[in-house]
């Protein structure tokens, strides 16, 4: 009787460690494929898209500073330093 309870013990371990590898074979081989970067990809680049008009709303000046005069001739000691 008790090697006929290790035999069934044996044999659904067998299974439930050849259904977690193979599940994460297909889980791995899912993940790597050129499918699912596209199909997250269009998630994200959906998700930007939404949010970029705001963004780009509130991070835009109205106006900006004048502009750096440039140095007339060959008077390059004037020039800023940086």
């Amino acid at each position: 009787m008790l090697n006929r309870i290790c035999q069934v013990l044996s044999i659904v371990s067998f299974l439930m460690i050849t259904s977690v590898i193979g599940g994460g074979y297909m889980g791995y081989k899912y993940v790597t494929s050129e499918q699912f970067k596209a199909k997250m990809m269009n998630e994200v680049l959906g998700n930007v898209q939404g949010l970029m008009p705001k963004i780009l709303d509130q991070g835009l000046p109205k106006m900006t500073g004048p502009s750096i005069g440039v140095p007339k001739g060959n008077d390059w000691t004037s020039m800023p330093k940086f």
